[in-house]
């Protein structure tokens, strides 16, 4: 008798569905990743859509999973541990999208302007960015600018005479994080003025640096930020 598909296959006592065990300890891990990298870098990184699709799958046949087992009578000890593995990837989930919607209402005009940090957004995010960016023009207009005078109407500038979007917050390149190498990486340079001598970067190795230094190797998965 031929066993069924992994579509049809999403109960059973030991919790096995769309997803197997090693394929959910890799999607977690990588949740995890993902959300520490955001959580520490300065500015906001790349959404990572395709992880957290599978995240939100991996979640509803968690519930699914659950739901079966107590219909079943199944042992509470066994039914409290999936319901602690789908608390997990729910809770690191939610803090994922939610340091990225702080980021966006945080520096919401400087990423507008930044083709670059525009298109690491998601549709949904890019609209919650505009709309955020029309609610604090409006407020900004009724509370303040409206009683200042005409050279002071900007909310993206001082004065008429200012250079550049000076009212604009920024994230800081030049904080330090911690990170941690994925694999030998070899010298890099960590001063800008190149007074100090290259940094070598071995594999598992945690250093302090500054986020401009290793921002390109953040980007390109080499590094993870801790």
């Amino acid at each position: 008798m031929e066993s069924g598909s992994p579509e049809q296959d999403t109960g059973g006592s030991k919790g096995e569905g769309l997803y197997s065990d090693n394929e959910t300890l890799i999607s977690t891990q990588l949740l995890k990743r993902s959300w520490r990298n955001e959580k520490a870098a300065p500015q906001i990184l790349q959404f990572q859509s395709s992880l957290v699709q599978t995240s939100r799958e991996r979640i509803e046949e968690m519930e699914q999973i659950v739901d079966e087992l107590v219909e079943k009578g199944e042992d509470p000890i066994s039914v409290s541990l999936h319901q602690m593995d789908m608390d997990r990837t729910s809770f690191l989930l939610r803090s994922y999208l939610r340091t990225r919607l702080h980021k966006i209402q945080k520096f919401m005009f400087h990423i507008k302007d930044t083709p670059d940090l525009w298109d690491r957004l998601s549709k949904e995010e890019q609209a919650f960015a505009l709309g955020s960016i029309e609610a604090m023009k409006k407020h900004l207009e009724q509370s303040v600018l409206s009683k200042l005078p005409e050279r002071y109407g900007s909310h993206l500038q001082q004065s008429s005479i200012s250079e550049g979007n000076d009212m604009v917050p920024e994230p800081n390149l030049d904080a330090f994080v911690i990170c941690r190498t994925r694999k030998f990486i070899g010298p890099l340079p960590v001063d800008d003025s190149g007074e100090e001598n290259p940094l070598d970067m071995y594999a598992g190795d945690i250093y302090a640096l500054r986020y401009k230094t290793i921002k390109p190797l953040i980007e390109s998965g080499e590094l993870d930020l801790v």
